[in-house]
């Protein structure tokens, strides 16, 4: 049924508007908000006649010449038709009447009104009135049943009820709509249609469907939907004939079914996509007349309906055997052209249609020649006025010729088949407007232009005042301005500098940008610039030391905040939003058209550092299902993140190659489904998402003033009910969110390294706690994974972990991962002494192997099978020991080939040793400077303190108690030897900096790996060393042999860093350079803090850890382990 739909009129001024034709269809006749009636000879007439009825015009009926009103003075008129001349009041009401209308005959009229009453009039003697009590709220809609018995009602509580009208009772009610308050509020009109002549169904819309009901029995039959219908049909109309029904909807779309067959024979779409709100089928069923919310008139034509049903039954069903399957299969046929041809010859002119189809022995050929193929492929290229096989397929003859010849043409009603193809696959998304993150809707007259960290812009339009209120959040940045907005700003940006704002352009004017730079030390702190001509700023934002502009034409151009023009480039597509931080740029924009409710949005992230680069080009944005973006900004850190419509928020992952994590559901905190949380900023440390709590609203008004709430973070893992899933999230989690330290040193900024270091410890406290509870639950595969994100001095944890849980075969595992860390360490010293690079981003896995081997070694109650396990590791220790003879002892450790981000640190350019892991090792080491104490770490949070200070003072006893039973002194000296050497770097100052300082040692921090340097040629460095400090071991342990006494010592000696053993290596080879250097550092630096120390240190710890080996022996060992792996404090 292809219909031409006609271009819209003006008729009345904007609001509800109503439309009907007279009994003959010569006039079409509409009401409006203006109060007037007007009557139009047709769409084209210029000068309709008018009949004022009063300040406004709800609804109008029209039958044998009289024309009844509903108007805003609680009256239902009646006026003569088509003269106007006032005919009298027909009845009133309390409020106004919201729905007229004339029964069949034209003898009664019924009326709804706000009230919640209907009333049923006699036209002839308006005393004969019928009042319908029982709806509870403002009546929506009335309709007569044909034979006058019933009257049918829906209204805003949300029932629609049939009324028997002589008994004045009510029939049945049905609960089918949504409540409201008030028509004006409804969700729809809900004009219910009975079916004329047979009265067989009513129709009531429901939602974005039509629901017929029986009359009598009054069950629920059937339901006409269609897939294009996304929002609630207004209003519904039965053609003359009975066989259709036509629907507006609040979207648009006017649909008209077949109610026989309930397939959809028309769809339009309103010019605009404004709402529906009247309908009128023309007495001919050929045309209908709508209205739309905005006092506009428009009109179909050309609609083939038939008012005999009986016609489709006498066609052939030869015909439509062959049809409908070729259907598809001929439209896109290769022989196409040929059959074209065949086409123009004869069936193209509506004339010869006409003639071919009268006779009727060859309507076979007519639609199906010999080729099996449909002949009348013009009806689907041709113009409208030719007959076409939609009507012919839907069996509606052509309405109005008087020749009854071209029905016999139609084939029978049975397999129904529309004629054009219709899509029926998702439908495109309308793309989402242009917005500012942080700001709500432009069309309100008070509201927040835009929110973020730095303060807040209000803007103000009403009848007093056109103005911008600028508020700081830290008045010592600048004191709260007040602009009056005389050039109409409507979108506006803040930072730490200026206040950047835009306004649309207008026939005039062009669109503009203004920037008042509060910041600048001049005295000129504003200033302006036009975009040129047809292109309007629809995105801006703030950057450090400029500013960005992404405008209409597809063009983003940047600014220097002084207002100096900077490059220009093109977008791929229509700007949403900008955000900025720093020298980083995120433009989200449409690439593509998004179905089915999805937006198709790309994203580019773009940086103004030294060289400027693209990090992120043009990627999809990934949204929830049929979401749009809701916030675009970027942490109080630097790391992009958004949240869309679904309150989903996401954080990009810098070190999974810029992916984006969803990092929390704002919607699990929501009480209702209509609340929501508008999002004003993020932090990352600590880690927050500020935002403003909007109860049955998506954003929040300007006054009171709304307060702002936190909102945790949860990464969504499986299970994170259990202890397990819990760890993992807080894991995961917590290595997401410092990727931003490693970002900000790579980008030359000062980082807090305490945070930093702080952040390395709870991730290897994590990774130790889960690490436990795999041992506990026997999963030891799942342990060496866990070993594989561990730091060195954390395998080293484990290992201890793991030989007292009597699991030798995971110990074996674990130490072999060590000796893996500890070469891979090794091998970055040796690239890097060839090759220094300015920045290193360094995974430190500080505690030396040979430390982990003598905090086994020693323990007192060690096992035989560790005693093996050690010999065989030594053996490979000594194998390795060759490449690790080359090295400079004050080379930078090279970085880690796990991690692919460089990471400089502020102030030194040094190597970073709290660098977070990249994707291959996500566990970011702890790497402390501390040879042996990783439990200092793990277990002891007020032991943090110290562990930058100096090493020599005996106040590093407790510190080092948790150890093995067994210490070693010597660990004592090689921290003497680190904090002194630092202590040289750091003018002497031993004891002052706190553990900040820790990270700036990339020269001193022991390789991880021991360094027998003596293995390969006679040992005389450790030799020379031995002779040193066999006293000292002896005095320890006086009951050893010699072995164990060379034992012993080789432990020690390994616990000492590369410079060390290496400058023993250089004295005893006699030459002094470097190493020589190295020791006379060490005794400027140790000798005043440190020498008396060492000594004291020794004997104090030698007695403390007898008692706690004594302590240990008694207690269990499981309660043990766990007792260090969980322990807190």
């Amino acid at each position: 049924m292809p219909s031409e739909r006609k271009p819209m009129r003006y008729g009345h001024s904007e609001g509800h508007t109503e439309v009907c034709f007279d009994d003959t269809g010569k006039f079409i006749v509409t009401c409006g908000n203006d109060g007037d009636v007007r009557i139009w000879e047709g769409l084209d007439d210029d000068d309709p006649k008018f009949i004022t009825v009063g300040e406004k015009a709800y609804s109008l009926a029209l039958k044998n010449g009289k024309l009844v009103t509903a108007s805003s003075n609680n009256t239902v008129q009646i006026h003569t038709f088509p003269d106007g001349d006032p005919d009298g009041i027909l009845t009133r009401f309390t409020t106004n009447a919201t729905h007229v209308t004339f029964n069949s005959s034209g003898s009664r009229v019924a009326a709804g009104s706000s009230d919640f009453m209907v009333k049923v009039v006699d036209v002839a003697d308006s005393s004969q009135q019928k009042t319908l009590r029982g709806h509870e709220a403002p009546v929506l809609s009335v309709t007569f049943d044909p034979k006058d018995d019933f009257l049918a009602s829906a209204s805003c509580d949300g029932s629609v009820v049939v009324w028997n009208i002589e008994e004045q009772t009510q029939v049945i009610s049905w609960p089918l709509l949504q409540k409201s308050n008030d028509v004006s509020n409804a969700k729809s009109l809900c004009r219910l249609a009975w079916q004329p002549r047979t009265a067989k169904f009513l129709a009531v819309p429901v939602e974005t469907k039509v629901h017929l009901y029986e009359r009598g029995s009054w069950d629920h039959v059937t339901t006409l939907s269609d897939d294009l219908l996304t929002q609630p049909i207004n209003v519904l109309v039965w053609s003359p004939c009975g066989q259709f029904l036509a629907a507006g909807s609040i979207g648009g779309l006017l649909t008209v079914w077949d109610v026989n067959s309930k397939l959809c024979v028309e769809r339009q779409k309103h010019e605009k996509g404004f709402t529906v709100c009247g309908l009128a089928w023309h007495p001919s069923g050929s045309q209908i007349a709508y209205t739309d919310t905005e006092g506009c008139l428009g009109l179909l034509d050309g609609l083939s309906t038939s008012s005999s049903t009986s016609i489709t039954t006498t066609t052939t069903s030869k015909a439509t055997a062959k049809k409908p399957e070729k259907d598809y299969d001929d439209l896109f046929d290769d022989d196409d052209d040929r059959l074209m041809d065949e086409g123009q010859s004869d069936t193209n002119s509506p004339a010869k249609k006409a003639v071919v189809g009268g006779d009727d022995d060859d309507d076979d050929d007519f639609l199906v020649p010999a080729t099996g193929r449909v002949r009348n492929r013009g009806a689907i290229l041709d113009d409208e006025n030719s007959l076409d096989t939609g009507s012919l397929r839907l069996g509606q003859g052509l309405y109005g010729d008087d020749d009854d010849a071209g029905s016999t043409v139609e084939p029978a009603a049975a397999p129904l088949v529309p004629l054009r193809p219709v899509y029926e696959g998702p439908l495109p998304t309308p793309p989402q407007k242009a917005f500012q993150p942080g700001s709500t809707p432009a069309h309100l007259t008070h509201r927040f232009m835009m929110w973020n960290s730095v303060g807040i812009v209000r803007g103000y339009n009403d009848e007093q005042d056109n103005a911008i209120d600028v508020e700081f959040h830290d008045t010592a940045v600048h004191h709260a301005m007040h602009l009056t907005n005389s050039l109409g700003h409507t979108i506006a940006d803040i930072s730490q500098e200026a206040v950047l704002l835009a306004c649309p352009s207008t026939d005039e004017l062009a669109s503009k940008l203004q920037c008042l730079h509060f910041s600048s030390w001049d005295t000129n702190k504003e200033w302006m610039v036009d975009l040129p001509k047809g292109e309007d700023a629809r995105a801006l934002c703030l950057g450090q030391g400029w500013a960005a502009v992404a405008t209409s034409a597809l063009m983003l151009r940047l600014f220097s905040v002084g207002g100096v023009q900077r490059e220009v480039f093109s977008l791929p597509g229509p700007v949403v939003c900008m955000a900025a931080h720093g020298e980083q740029l995120l433009v989200v924009y449409h690439r593509a058209t998004g179905f089915d409710g999805d937006q198709a949005l790309g994203v580019q992230l773009l940086q103004f550092g030294r060289r400027k680069r693209q990090t992120i080009n043009g990627e999809p944005l990934p949204l929830s299902h049929k979401s749009h973006l809701s916030w675009l900004g970027f942490t109080a850190e630097g790391t992009p993140c958004y949240v869309d419509s679904e309150g989903m928020v996401r954080m990009m992952n810098r070190s999974l190659g810029n992916t984006w994590t969803p990092v929390c559901n704002t919607r699990e905190t929501c009480k209702s489904k209509s609340d929501h949380y508008w999002v004003v900023g993020v932090h990352e440390n600590p880690q927050q998402l500020r935002c403003i709590p909007c109860k049955g609203s998506r954003y929040p008004p300007t006054l009171p003033r709304p307060a702002v709430a936190i909102l945790p973070f949860k990464v969504p893992l499986c299970q994170t009910t259990t202890e397990k899933g819990q760890m993992e999230e807080q894991f995961w989690r917590s290595v997401l969110f410092h990727n931003h330290y490693s970002f900000l040193s790579s980008s030359g900024y000062e980082i807090d390294e305490d945070g930093q270091s702080q952040s390395q410890k709870e991730q290897q406290e994590l990774l130790m706690k889960m690490f436990a509870l795999s041992c506990k639950l026997e999963r030891e595969f799942r342990c060496v994974e866990l070993a594989e994100m561990m730091t060195q001095n954390v395998v080293t944890l484990a290992i201890r972990y793991a030989s007292r849980s009597r699991r030798m075969a995971l110990a074996q595992r674990l130490s072999e991962i060590a000796l893996e860390k500890a070469n891979q360490i090794q091998e970055e010293e040796a690239e890097e002494q060839e090759e220094e690079p300015d920045y290193s981003s360094i995974r430190r896995t500080t505690s030396g192997y040979g430390s982990r081997h003598t905090q086994e070694e020693e323990e007192e109650e060690r096992e035989e099978e560790l005693e093996e396990e050690e010999e065989g590791q030594e053996m490979e220790m000594e194998e390795s020991a060759e490449a690790r003879k080359r090295l400079n002892p004050f080379a930078k450790e090279a970085s880690s080939p796990v991690t692919p981000s460089p990471t400089p640190v502020g102030k030194a350019g040094r190597a970073n040793p709290f660098k977070v892991l990249g994707a291959a090792k996500p566990s970011a080491a702890a790497g402390q400077p501390r040879v042996t104490n990783i439990l200092d770490n793990m277990t002891s949070s007020r032991k943090s303190a110290p562990l930058g200070g100096s090493a020599g003072k005996s106040s590093k006893n407790p510190v080092l108690k948790p150890l093995a039973p067994r210490p070693k002194t010597k660990t004592q000296s090689t921290l003497l030897q680190m904090t002194t050497t630092k202590a040289a770097n750091k003018k002497n100052q031993v004891n002052t900096e706190p553990a900040a300082d820790q990270q700036k040692q990339p020269d001193v921090p022991p390789p991880a790996s021991p360094e027998n340097t003596e293995n390969k040629r006679p040992k005389t460095g450790f030799q020379l060393w031995l002779e040193e400090n066999r006293k000292s071991i002896v005095a320890d342990q006086p009951d050893l042999q010699e072995t164990d006494v060379i034992k012993e010592a080789m432990g020690r000696f390994r616990t000492l860093s590369a410079e060390e053993r290496l400058s023993w290596t250089e004295r005893a080879k006699g030459q002094t350079g470097d190493a020589a250097d190295l020791k006379k550092r060490k005794r400027e630096g140790g000798g005043g803090g440190g020498g008396g120390g060492d000594a004291e240190n020794e004997n104090g710890q030698t007695e403390a850890d007898e008692n706690s080996a004594k302590k240990k022996k008694s207690l269990d060992p499981s309660s043990k382990l766990s007792a260090f792996a969980f322990n807190k404090n």
